[in-house]
């Protein structure tokens, strides 16, 4: 028997590699015969940079860079030679021929503005700036990189992508033209014109930012919205957020050349609300820039489509099973690559009763188990998540 063992993370508790090893040494001792092969997946946020670069024969890189609330963090991103990427990976990605012979960069935001990096009481969108990606996207350009790719799930943060654009050389002033410098969502009132001082905008790598978010920067289903909430947004600020968030949002899509008539289309662009319009940012700030769907890339970039196609059983999971999932997401994405007549055991730390009965109607052969006791409180379940994935998987095995 085959199987193929490919989790994604258990946002907050453990990563998608971790719990993979943990199933490998389960499926190992209760189906000593079997043939295991341990894929970890990444749906763009934690582990982007290790899972992508280590699959594809790169080097992960630390760069110690400016956290969310610019306490030093360490930021990662991988160099791999463009040789080794999948030519399906390669045809989604559309590179220039500028890029070819130059090492690709996979770069990671979660791990330089991440959500996960603070404290579930300190989260706080208002104070949270997406410098350090920009100061990593800066490095990967610095270590020879001839196209990047970025990974945006998981940030803590909803600047716009301001505090990206900072550290890549835009520069903002107040109305006596001083600098305001480290912006944020709660500096943003005191902005009053921008402009860039950077060659390094205008000489920017290709850049590819991988996403599967559709939502919009602004209106009832866009950043503050929708994921605000998550990143501590109060209900009572929600109103105040959006109108800082579209303002800041119009005065960058002036800086690079966007006529007024454009700016309502551009800010209710698809996956312009990702990472808290960071992907926005970028996109229209640097030369050669686009969204490319971050689920089937991974899935190219891992050579998922084979390795599933040769599984027997699929032992696959995450955090939380929610709507999110059934969007081409994590789990879901890998097991959708398995023929009908294939099973699939995806271990969850909670589920959504009706996400989990439209699966089984739609796919027979999935189980989803939840593994965590509901009446624990959070801090117990995400302590025990990995003791709780091999609790189930072998009362299942």
């Amino acid at each position: 028997m085959n199987i193929l063992i490919a989790f994604d993370s258990f946002k907050d508790a453990i990563s998608a590699a971790e719990a993979g090893r943990i199933a490998e040494k389960v499926v190992s001792q209760r189906l000593p015969q079997a043939s295991v092969h341990l894929a970890p997946i990444t749906d763009g946020g934690e582990g982007f940079a290790d899972i992508l670069s280590n699959a594809l024969g790169g080097e992960l890189r630390h760069h110690s860079v400016a956290g969310p609330h610019f306490a030093p963090v360490e930021g990662r991103f991988g160099l791999v030679p463009l040789e080794a990427v999948p030519p399906t990976a390669l045809s989604r990605l559309d590179l220039p021929v500028s890029a070819h012979g130059r090492p690709m960069a996979i770069v990671e935001m979660a791990s330089a503005s991440g959500l996960e990096s603070i404290p579930r009481e300190a989260r706080d969108p208002w104070t949270a700036s997406s410098l350090g990606t920009g100061q990593l996207l800066q490095e990967a350009v610095h270590a020879g990189a001839g196209s990047i790719v970025l990974g945006i799930g998981g940030s803590a943060t909803n600047d716009a992508g301001a505090g990206a654009l900072e550290a890549l050389g835009v520069c903002y002033y107040d109305r006596d033209l001083q600098p305001v410098r480290r912006v944020t969502p709660s500096t943003f009132k005191d902005i009053n014109s921008a402009g860039s001082t950077s060659h390094l905008i205008n000489a920017f790598p290709a850049l590819r930012i991988a996403c599967d978010v559709s939502n919009p920067l602004t209106g009832p289903h866009g950043a503050t919205r929708i994921f605000g909430p998550q990143k501590g947004l109060k209900e009572v600020d929600a109103d105040r957020m959006e109108r800082t968030i579209q303002k800041m949002g119009c005065r960058l899509l002036g800086l690079f050349g966007h006529p007024p008539s454009e700016w309502e289309r551009l800010l209710a662009e698809p996956g312009a609300g990702a990472a808290g319009g960071a992907g926005f940012a970028l996109r229209h700030a640097l030369p050669d820039s686009r969204f490319v769907e971050g689920a089937p890339l991974v899935a190219d970039l891992l050579d998922l489509p084979a390795k599933a196609a040769a599984a027997d059983l699929l032992i696959t999971g995450e955090g939380r099973l929610d709507q999110s999932s059934l969007h081409g997401k994590g789990p879901l994405a890998v097991a959708r690559l398995l023929p009908a007549t294939k099973r699939c055991l995806i271990l969850v730390g909670s589920a959504e009763a009706t996400v989990v009965d439209q699966l089984a109607k739609a796919h027979p052969n999935i189980l989803v188990v939840p593994i965590s006791d509901p009446e624990w409180p959070l801090e117990t379940a995400l302590a025990r998540t990995g003791d709780a994935i091999a609790t189930a998987l072998e009362k299942v095995l």
